[in-house]
């Protein structure tokens, strides 16, 4: 069983209403967060981590067991994810400008995979957030990519997975697409389009 989950680090932009938001489009979707969510499972980290540095609780072993789909807040899903479900093996996007470089927004992660990444982010996180702030290595994306050897999605899954900014706008949804990706601005609440829900 492959549990779909969010995390939710409340701050200037993201709050429950995200979460409810994407939920209302992920049946089953857990939160990691340790805030309340009204009508969204929530499940409560040990760790209090700053912004985007969150995502590294989706590692700890016996957090959430087994495998999961993790799904960035500014996501929208108009198609299925259970082939998603069905890859087996860790999985991360590349990015959308510069493929070589992977990046977080849509992961499967799979247990397996989670022991050796909690190990190497505890032995001193708050240096691997200080040495993570290059072009190179940026954010939790640029740490997971000195641990991981991840497949990608655009390889793994061709079409499902697109980004708004550079598939879809001006251009509509592309057929096939079951992720759609917003990485930065706009968000998807920004964007006046039938397929993003209000």
């Amino acid at each position: 069983m492959v549990t779909r989950v969010c995390v939710l680090k409340s701050g200037k932009e993201y709050g429950p209403q995200h979460v409810q938001w994407l939920a209302a489009q992920v049946p089953g979707l857990v939160c990691i967060t340790l805030d309340d969510v009204p009508g969204v499972p929530v499940v409560r980290p040990q760790h209090d981590w700053p912004g985007w540095w969150a995502k590294l609780n989706l590692f700890d072993p016996e957090l959430i067991p087994g495998d999961l789909l993790y799904l960035d807040l500014d996501t929208v899903v108009p198609g299925d994810l259970a082939p998603l479900e069905q890859v087996g093996s860790t999985t991360m996007l590349s990015d959308f400008y510069h493929p070589q470089r992977p990046a977080s927004g849509l992961m499967y992660i799979a247990q397996a995979d989670k022991a050796a990444v909690w190990r190497a982010w505890l032995q001193d996180p708050a240096a691997h957030m200080r040495r993570c702030v290059t072009t190179q290595c940026w954010g939790d994306q640029g740490f997971l990519a000195g641990v991981l050897n991840p497949q990608r999605w655009q390889q793994v899954l061709p079409g499902a997975v697109v980004s708004y900014k550079v598939h879809c706008r001006g251009k509509g949804l592309p057929a096939g697409a079951a992720v759609v990706c917003f990485h930065g601005q706009p968000r998807p609440w920004a964007v006046n389009e039938a397929w993003v829900p209000t």
